[in-house]
């Protein structure tokens, strides 16, 4: 799923840089409580009761942890203004945030996958876990699913992909409690094979997440344009300011939740320059006003109006 699908409106003049940045930290150290104390569960639960599914899913919140920190980071940078060196600000913090959030998933995921095949290949070595495994797999789903709910709440509101990125992380963990659950459920039942075969579907389930946001981030970086609902939406603010007759050859390109245009707008070709640029001024006021819009770059074209019953050059010709 593309994280912009999950803004359902095209304005936005609530939240601005700053309030979206505190919102990001806020939501982000909920986080970063909630991973520190499942890693320490999971993990202690996972080696004192033998289930090598608990274990995965504990380093799977171990790397929500450190995933928690990137976050924060780039929150912390991406909220400076811009300067000499980055003229456009440093919203691409947050899309490189996305990007590192992806190659950890993916690097969490092969490893997972690795200990489990390790696993799966010598059956006679897996035990019998503890049913403490199960109490503790099924706490870990409760507080990562409310965890998800929450931030993805906060990443909607705000409209940050890259906390989109970070509650989907979070609803990960929660499917890999789950497949973990129902290992340890059949390894009590007498299957002891079915809890490394939760660690590997959990491995399978990171490592396709981490390639979704990796995926979006990269596409992102090389000047990904905005979806087209919004494209039209921007067309239409446009088309609507005064004196704007006509406009062609709009273009976007995302700067990490913020949107860069570059239009040209047609006025009537008999005002001043100045009155154009004006006109040109107003409509560039309305999109950052009413769109998740950073900057918009205006070119004026001159309509120039013809007499229908002008005679041709043809004819004039003759």
């Amino acid at each position: 799923m593309k994280t912009e699908e999950l803004f359902d409106d095209t304005e936005n003049n609530e939240h601005t840089p700053a309030e979206r940045a505190a919102a990001a930290s806020r939501s982000t150290w909920v986080s970063v409580v909630v991973n520190l104390a499942l890693t320490a569960a999971q993990v202690l639960a996972g080696l004192l009761s033998g289930s090598q599914g608990l274990v995965a899913d504990g380093i799977h919140s171990l790397s929500d942890l450190i995933a928690d920190f990137v976050v924060l980071f780039a929150s912390h940078h991406s909220k400076k203004d811009a300067d000499e060196a980055h003229p456009y600000g440093h919203q691409r913090f947050e899309t490189g945030a996305s990007l590192a959030l992806g190659a950890l998933l993916a690097a969490v995921g092969v490893g997972m996958l690795w200990s489990a095949v390790h696993k799966l290949e010598d059956p006679a070595s897996v035990q019998r876990v503890h049913v403490i495994a199960l109490w503790v797999a099924g706490g870990a789903l409760a507080a990562k699913e409310l965890l998800f709910r929450y931030m993805l709440a906060v990443a909607k509101r705000v409209k940050s992909s890259m906390l989109v990125a970070n509650a989907w992380h979070a609803r990960s963990d929660a499917a890999s409690s789950l497949v973990v659950g129902v290992g340890i459920i059949g390894n009590l039942a007498g299957y002891p094979i079915l809890d490394p075969i939760a660690a590997l579907v959990v491995g399978l389930l990171v490592l396709k997440m981490g390639w979704q946001f990796g995926w979006e981030a990269l596409h992102d970086l090389m000047d990904r344009s905005a979806d087209d609902h919004e494209v039209e939406a921007i067309r239409e603010t446009l088309v609507s300011s005064p004196g704007v007759i006509g406009v062609h050859d709009l273009r976007t390109r995302k700067m990490g939740d913020m949107i860069v245009v570059d239009v040209h707008i047609e006025v009537a070709g008999a005002i001043s320059v100045e009155a154009g640029h004006d006109i040109a001024v107003e409509a560039r006021r309305r999109v950052l006003s009413r769109h998740r819009v950073l900057n918009v770059m205006t070119h004026v074209d001159p309509r120039r109006a013809t007499a229908p019953d002008a005679p041709s050059a043809v004819a004039a010709a003759q």
